[in-house]
């Protein structure tokens, strides 16, 4: 009889949640660069390091195939966001119920989430695509023949 190990599928779509929400906040934090302050700034880079990362552990753990689906609809979250932004935030707030300050701030905050977002699950993208995560140089993964992502059949 053999003995089956039983391993546990977590999510890790928590990562990937307080990514996106440090983004948020760090990007209307440091939304309005008239009234910007140093607190703010250094606020909003500690939170901007925490979703990078918080980002980097969420791409090392899912596969390459999930990291694409995610780049891609971070993109065309971003672009629909920003169709928005063409109309203008003022606008669109206006015309909606509710304080038009809050769903402005709410705009802004998405836009800068899915933007950073898009542009680390890009790039993160582009390190497995280029080997850099598994700590060997490309040359010395085709020498080795090792194809790690890739199916030969």
């Amino acid at each position: 009889m053999t003995a089956v190990i039983q391993s546990i599928v977590r999510s890790d779509r928590l990562l990937l949640a307080v990514s996106f929400a440090c983004f948020a906040v760090a990007g209307v934090a440091t939304g309005t660069a008239e009234a910007l302050s140093p607190g703010q700034t250094v606020t909003a880079t500690a939170l901007a390091v925490i979703a990078v990362y918080c980002l980097a552990q969420y791409a090392n753990r899912v596969s390459r195939r999930t990291l694409a689906h995610l780049s891609v609809a971070f993109w065309v979250g971003f672009l629909g966001i920003s169709g928005l932004h063409l109309i203008g935030l003022e606008a669109v707030g206006s015309a909606m119920p509710g304080s038009s300050a809050v769903l402005v701030a709410s705009l802004t905050a998405i836009t800068w989430a899915t933007f950073l977002t898009a542009c680390g699950a890009t790039t993160f993208l582009g390190f497995r695509e280029y080997g850099a995560s598994s700590g060997h140089a490309a040359e010395e993964q085709v020498l080795e023949g090792d194809t790690s992502d890739y199916s030969t059949r």
